[in-house]
């Protein structure tokens, strides 16, 4: 009986605020379910408030 190994690609991205450009997190996400850059709504130390953050390059 053979078993398959699926590999699981995660891949590192970084988000930055969109208030004040900092880079202040880093994330993995799964490219395959996830194709489109990721936005979400996080607390900024920099803004001292909660900012939308965009995945940057």
């Amino acid at each position: 009986m053979k078993t398959l190994e699926v590999e699981v690609v995660r891949v590192k991205i970084t988000l930055a605020c969109t208030e004040c450009k900092q880079r202040n997190y880093n994330m993995t996400k799964e490219k395959k379910n996830h194709p489109e850059r990721m936005e979400t709504k996080k607390y900024c130390k920099f803004c001292r408030t909660h900012t939308m953050h965009k995945e940057t390059k």
